[in-house]
């Protein structure tokens, strides 16, 4: 998840252009959706590092 929404943030924001046919270069909403995205990623690795502590 964190990966992908890098990977949104560098396409959204025109930093990772590729491919150069994609829809989302340079369309800051995707800048957004890969924060969120991103985001969540690191919520859900918080999650199941103190899951698997616990175990």
């Amino acid at each position: 998840m964190i990966i992908f929404g890098l990977i949104w943030i560098g396409q959204g924001s025109g930093y990772f252009p590729y491919p150069s046919s994609s829809f989302m270069i340079r369309q800051t909403i995707w800048i957004l959706w890969g924060a969120i995205l991103a985001g969540l990623g690191v919520v859900v690795m918080i999650i199941v590092s103190r899951l698997r502590r616990r175990v």
